[in-house]
């Protein structure tokens, strides 16, 4: 998919004195929670985990705001105004059932062993070298991350209010470096529930006055039928095997390399996710927490796609050559002729909110991975708990430095939401299936971790630079060869893992106790508080009442 990293430059918007003053009064308050979190931090885990004390509903919204990042907002609406209904994939089927595994399935193993990360997880089932290579590709990986919400930030910032490139990078790197510097993971948190209702009270205005001005939903699906061709309003249609769309995908990659391997890879082993599951205050809120984030992520797939639809309408040749306009501006293009000022302002803080949200995320994660997986583990052993406090508000500072220098790196990528997901397929599927391996046969050996992340992440650059790329076989668009080589890098992680398991030896039994489906730890067992049996409280039936949503909302765009 070709969503260039730059936006037209006739998009400046008229924004006045009553924009900037919401969007300062927006900045104080972001500052303001990050000195009130920083009265909380005392130890290492409160800096880095929240004391493992925040409930529920706090982690839920936080979970689904630190994923409220660049392609989130801008690129999803892009696919939209590119393929249409197909967006709805993403969520419904490539988001949901993970979140519902995630809360269900993992998340006991992984609060349960009372891990501070996703790579610790890695250290109890398997070796020191899968530990320190997860870690190693982990923090790397966060910091690209957080440096393209950083520049996709500021191509927008520079667009829309004219500000030049460089302030907008290191005024927004200043502020997350502030509050997470300040509070921890508690303001990250905190901050990202915050930025979740000013998102959506930026994108919700765009999303009404949009459908309005085509005509309702029923003159946006007349319109973008009648130019686009029917199947351009329905999830499933011309996704046959061998037929063509626009998408260059089929059912089966759609539902295997989107549905199962880069969705869960990404929810189920994204320490940026997860870390908000595990700053839950028991068990039975961590499991809740990615469950509770689903049900508004069932909806947020319409506040960016329809934005999308309605651009495509609007503007009928956006993307195409004969167009000043690319998929990418879709939504600053209707922020500029919808919104009156005011509204406008509030739509430009949720708009800085959600690269902020992306970047918090994954700086946050990245000092926890860095400090208690790298840092503890392998260079200064048993040093005091305050010696971690500070240090992990040094590789802050760190990491927010590194990242306002991917920020300028990601400039000399012509395609940032192609790049992202094919990091995910790069990085995140390999991880996936040592998890699931690890999870659930006992016998993987300590070694089969490692080679089966060597394996997954070379069969997956394998697919994309080499068979794709040179054109040994002939997959039409960049999403639909990042959906093969998401499988590709499953199938050889599964592989080698297997392989080498039935030459190495495994752990003993005794040392996977709450690391292997059918063992038990205390935490797994515990007990729900009294007062805490409510049906709302149950995660089972919040999963399932999750997948019949996604399910039901699905139907009305199958056909």
């Amino acid at each position: 998919m070709q969503t260039p990293t730059y936006l037209a430059a006739e998009l400046r918007l008229p924004t006045n004195w009553l924009d900037y003053t919401i969007l300062g009064i927006y900045f104080v308050v972001v500052l303001g929670i990050g000195f009130a979190a920083r009265r909380s931090v005392k130890t290492s885990l409160d800096f880095f985990l929240s004391g493992r004390s925040l409930p529920a509903w706090v982690t839920g919204l936080a979970f689904v705001a630190a994923n409220l990042g660049a392609t989130e907002i801008l690129g999803m609406a892009a696919n939209s105004a590119q393929y249409g209904v197909y967006t709805t994939h993403w969520y419904w089927i490539g988001a949901i059932p993970a979140m519902v595994f995630l809360g269900l399935v993992m998340m006991p193993f992984y609060y349960g062993s009372k891990v501070r990360s996703v790579p610790e997880f890695l250290l109890l089932r398997f070796d020191k070298a899968s530990h320190l290579l997860s870690s190693a590709l982990f923090a790397v990986a966060a910091i690209l991350i957080a440096g393209v919400n950083l520049y996709a930030l500021a191509i927008v910032v520079e667009a829309l209010l004219g500000w030049p490139e460089w302030v907008a990078i290191v005024v927004a790197g200043f502020f997350v470096l502030a509050y997470i510097t300040l509070g921890g993971l508690s303001s990250a948190i905190y901050n990202e529930v915050l930025q979740f209702f000013v998102i959506l009270a930026g994108l919700i205005p765009i999303t009404i006055l949009g459908l309005k001005k085509v005509g309702g939903w029923d003159g946006l699906s007349d319109s973008l039928s009648q130019s686009r061709g029917s199947d351009f309003m329905t999830a499933w249609g011309g996704t046959g095997i061998g037929s063509d769309n626009p998408l260059g995908a089929n059912w089966l990659t759609i539902v295997l390399g989107l549905g199962f391997v880069l969705s869960f890879g990404y929810w189920t082993t994204n320490f940026a996710e997860v870390q908000r599951a595990l700053s839950a205050k028991n068990l039975s809120a961590a499991q809740r927490t990615p469950l509770i984030a689903a049900f508004p992520k069932i909806f947020i797939v319409f506040v960016v796609m329809i934005p999308g639809l309605v651009a495509a309408v609007l503007v009928p040749k956006i993307g195409t050559p004969g167009s000043d306009l690319q998929y990418n501006d879709a939504i600053p293009y209707l922020m500029q002729q919808l919104l009156p000022n005011g509204v406008l302002g509030i739509a430009v803080t949720g708009l800085l909110a959600a690269f902020m949200a992306g970047m918090a995320a994954n700086i946050s994660s990245f000092n926890t991975v860095f400090t208690t997986d790298i840092w503890q583990k392998y260079v200064k052993k048993d040093r005091p708990d305050e010696y971690y406090v500070r240090f992990g508000r040094l590789i802050t500072v760190i990491g927010v430095l590194a990242s306002i220098g991917t920020a300028f790196l990601a400039s000399s990528f012509s395609n940032i939401m192609s790049y992202l997901q094919t990091l995910f397929s790069f990085f995140n599927v390999p991880m996936f299936v040592v998890f699931i391996i690890g999870m659930f046969w006992k016998r993987a050996s300590m070694k089969s971790g490692f080679w089966g992340l060597i394996a997954g992440t070379t069969a997956a650059m394998v697919n994309y630079f080499v068979i794709y790329k040179q054109g040994i076989i002939d997959i039409p668009s960049d999403q639909g060869a990042n959906f093969v080589s998401a499988i590709a890098g499953f199938v050889a992680g599964a592989v080698v893992m297997v392989a080498v398991s039935l030459f190495t030896a495994p752990k003993p039994v005794s040392e996977l106790q709450g690391l292997v489906y059918g063992t038990t730890s205390p935490g797994m067992s515990e007990a729900p508080a009294k007062g805490d049996d409510a049906w709302y409280r149950k995660p089972a039936l919040l999963g399932w009442g999750a997948v019949v949503l996604a399910a039901a909302c699905y139907i009305p765009f199958s056909f």
